[in-house]
């Protein structure tokens, strides 16, 4: 049984992916990073005023913007939706969606010239896909599905409440914003555009009943390592070689604590970069953790190691500069247990298992919780993100579509009969 319209869905996603939105990181400075993000954004900004909803673009931030306004009497506060329109750091030019109607559970042959396989046997999920329609690359781009898959099931909620209007609800705002791969899009979100808005999700990845309102806490450091160069025949007492230095404090680190070692709850250090010479040394790391004690205490022990190693070394060997990238949007919703309540009872009521867990980085939400509107994480549906092997079915897309209309249509009946506030329950 399907939501909406799977043609519409289908020919959207498909219309949408082959448009080169990839964001750059190189132009992080620049608002979007590439062009292809504007056009994209003004295109849905049209897709939106078609719909009947108020829309524009705005200029500042890159943002595109839509209102749904309330078809009710009833007092309930606005609730809004994110989704991104740029794609992950992989080829995106010259994108060929490939659709496979009824999907029978084997192998799909992306390029069987080259021998691109999306197979079942390294991908399990796709067994859970026989039946429905799939959309993957040709196995030489991307397809896109993070996230203009989310974009296309807020298209499709919207143009299903438009076209419904037996379906009461409070307003409804809808986002479509720019670099959200290279951690800079929910940074230029202005909340103005979301005037009372008192909760948002982000419809980025994730499986159908996928949840995550736990992120990691994040912040990068860099240290910098200077040493003393003489000629190697008359170093001895006088030469300070960087490497050296380098290679001490790398040792000192957790060597547990490392991305390759960790899963669900655990956070890390990860060292980016590491460059030396014998006068000097340079390393870039990101540090992660969900508990903010956990965080706090890995970023204190980088200052301790760089404090412990110039006491060793000399006052001014080791400098350390550590920038805070996001904090978890825990921190934002613990307090505020019926945006998560509202959510899995929506999910419940689509006949979806809730799966929440933690989302082992961070989302557009990271930067918008502390602009005062608390914003977790739904899903997109599709799987293999960021590479050659993505692939999404239009059913998820639609079930997304389900989703995020009764959402909103839950929202309005528990703001007139009760709000599902029971505490949230740690689940890791």
């Amino acid at each position: 049984m399907t939501f909406y319209d799977l043609n519409y869905e289908q020919n959207k996603f498909i219309h949408y992916a082959k448009e080169n939105t990839r964001s750059f990181f190189e132009n992080h400075d620049q608002i979007p990073s590439s062009p292809g993000q504007v056009v994209l954004a003004k295109e849905l900004v049209q897709e939106l005023k078609d719909m009947g909803l108020d829309a524009y673009y705005n200029d500042k931030t890159a943002f595109a913007i839509g209102k749904l306004a309330k078809n009710t009497i009833d007092e309930v506060t606005p609730i809004g939706f994110f989704a991104h329109v740029d794609t992950a750091d992989f080829n995106a030019e010259n994108i060929k969606p490939q659709v496979h109607s009824d999907y029978d559970g084997e192998k799909v042959y992306l390029d069987k010239d080259e021998g691109i396989v999306l197979d079942p046997a390294e991908f399990p999920d796709l067994l859970n896909l026989k039946g429905q329609t799939l959309i993957t690359s040709d196995g030489h781009t991307l397809l896109g599905v993070d996230d203009k898959a989310g974009i296309v099931g807020a298209l499709s909620m919207l143009r299903y409440l438009v076209e419904h209007p037996d379906a009461k609800h409070g307003d409804v705002y809808i986002a479509f914003g720019p670099d959200e791969e290279i951690g800079c899009g929910g940074k230029y979100f202005d909340p103005h555009d979301f005037p009372g808005v008192e909760f948002a999700y982000t419809l980025d990845n994730g499986r159908p009943g996928d949840f995550s309102y736990d992120t990691f806490n994040a912040s990068e450091a860099t240290i910098h390592i200077k040493g003393t160069v003489v000629h190697p025949g008359e170093a001895y007492g006088l030469m300070v070689n960087a490497t050296t230095l380098m290679n001490e404090f790398l040792s000192a680190l957790p060597q547990d604590e490392v991305p390759e070692k960790s899963r669900n709850h655990e956070g890390f250090f990860l060292v980016t970069d590491a460059t030396s010479t014998v006068d000097h040394a340079d390393i870039s790391m990101i540090i992660r953790d969900f508990e903010w004690d956990k965080f706090i205490a890995k970023e204190n022990l980088i200052k301790e190691i760089v404090q412990k190693l110039n006491e060793k070394y000399g006052s001014d060997r080791f400098t350390v500069k550590i920038r805070r990238q996001y904090e978890n949007i825990y921190n934002g919703l613990k307090d505020k247990p019926y945006i998560v309540n509202l959510a899995l009872d929506a999910y419940r009521k689509c006949g979806l298992t809730p799966h929440v867990q933690s989302f082992r980085g961070g989302t557009d939400g990271n930067f918008i919780t502390p602009k005062g509107i608390p914003t977790p994480n739904l899903f997109n549906g599709g799987g293999n993100y960021h590479g050659r092997y993505e692939y999404v079915t239009v059913e998820q897309i639609d079930k997304l579509a389900e989703v995020l209309t009764m959402i909103i249509t839950e929202h309005l009946r528990q703001s007139r009969e009760g709000r599902d506030e029971r505490p949230l329950e740690k689940y890791w």
